[in-house]
């Protein structure tokens, strides 16, 4: 498998907390991409050639449970690979553990699949394939 960089590093956090003004306020990160997901909202910020994702919670789902076991805090960090299919077959025959068997659709576009956070000491990464684009973070531009 061939990582080529970082995706992005995702900040699970509370609905109103003060993250996102900070962020935006004394950092002068801006919020290039809104989703919604199944019990939290995603919010990408562009930052160098990666992103922060803040995820916040609004209802039941993966994002409360993590901050309700863990309160607000690293949640996971994303490698861009260039074949996520070809990664995931080579992850299966190392025997490594993976929380997505196959890739699923992901934010902005991407296929994505995470690793089981056993296969890294407790740290949850993700696995991201990118549609080529024009400009923009993870694409070496």
């Amino acid at each position: 498998m061939r990582v080529t960089g970082i995706h992005h590093v995702a900040f699970a956090h509370e609905g109103g907390a003060a993250t996102l003004p900070a962020l935006t306020r004394l950092l002068g990160l801006e919020v290039a991409h809104v989703e919604e997901g199944d019990g939290f909202t995603e919010r990408m910020l562009p930052a160098g050639e990666c992103y922060l994702q803040l995820l916040e919670a609004g209802g039941p789902g993966v994002v409360r449970r993590f901050l309700d076991r863990r309160g607000p805090g690293l949640h996971h960090i994303a490698f861009t690979v260039p074949d996520l299919d070809g990664a995931l077959a080579e992850l299966r025959a190392e025997g490594v553990r993976l929380v997505d068997e196959a890739a699923r659709p992901g934010g902005m576009g991407t296929r994505i699949a995470f690793i089981h956070p056993s296969a890294f000491g407790g740290l949850l990464v993700e696995l991201v394939e990118e549609e080529p684009r024009a400009g923009g973070p993870g694409n070496g531009i």
